[in-house]
């Protein structure tokens, strides 16, 4: 069984189809890219998976339990994280506290044990405390810790936007153009980090327009074009495939 399993999601929107049946499945421990010209659908497949849109048909099964109609609320629950490509941050809250309340669907104690701050409530605000210090470790932002978002250069601030994302301790990180807007030195930062996540046994599936990266770093890859998969394998078989080709018109992949 794969670790995710899209089948046949069709998702329209007033009579335009953003996705008609497309299916992918991903392994544990995969790195999978989905690649497409603009308006392929690629983000609306990463809004299904992530609760954000229901499909009209199909499902979306994560390590065999049937998501297609939770909230964003149950994904993240279940072990799914994502990061947006416009970056959704608290801009007038710090990098600390952006990523604390990441950690909120991980808290279980009530109100009374909260306002005491007391036993299982003090346990699990070290814990997490303790997550989100290994997160700003490891996506190098310890000199940006306490510095508010809405100050940040756009780079750091795409950073910040992954490291939200992982402070959830996901199986599953969905990564929609984490390199956008990017300068070259920052990219490089950026791959660096997304290849540790993988080699730490997170499942990654990426979003990217780049696609010298996507091939570089890619277990395998999905195309879509026109709300529809038109190629999917290994980066060197997608890029000799004709209707790839087609579709980029001409663009060496």
């Amino acid at each position: 069984m794969a670790q995710l399993d899209v089948e046949g999601v069709t998702l329209t929107f007033g009579g335009v189809a953003a996705l008609s049946g497309v299916s992918m499945r991903v392994e544990a421990g995969e790195l999978v890219s989905i690649i497409g010209p603009n308006g392929a659908g690629k983000t609306s497949l990463l809004n299904c998976i992530s609760g954000f849109y229901h499909p009209e048909r199909g499902r979306i099964l994560f390590e065999g339990q049937d998501l297609t109609r939770a909230s964003p609320h149950e994904v993240t629950r279940k072990g799914i994280a994502r990061a947006f490509q416009n970056i959704e941050l608290f801009s007038g809250l710090t990098v600390l506290e952006n990523l604390l309340l990441a950690r909120h669907t991980h808290l279980s104690y009530g109100l009374l044990q909260a306002g005491l701050f007391y036993g299982r409530a003090l346990a699990e605000e070290v814990r997490n405390r303790r997550v989100v210090e290994e997160v700003i470790d490891f996506m190098e932002l310890e000199p940006y810790r306490k510095a508010l978002v809405g100050n940040l250069p756009y780079g750091v601030r795409k950073r910040v936007e992954v490291a939200r994302a992982l402070a959830l301790s996901p199986k599953l990180l969905l990564l929609d153009e984490p390199m956008a807007g990017m300068t070259l030195e920052e990219k490089e930062d950026m791959v660096r980090f997304i290849l540790e996540i993988r080699a730490r046994g997170t499942t990654v599936v990426l979003i990217e327009h780049d696609l010298g990266v996507v091939m570089d770093i890619s277990d395998r890859v999905y195309v879509l074009d026109f709300g529809q998969v038109i190629a999917e394998g290994r980066p060197e078989e997608v890029a000799k495939n004709p209707r790839v080709q087609e579709a980029y018109m001409g663009v060496e992949v």
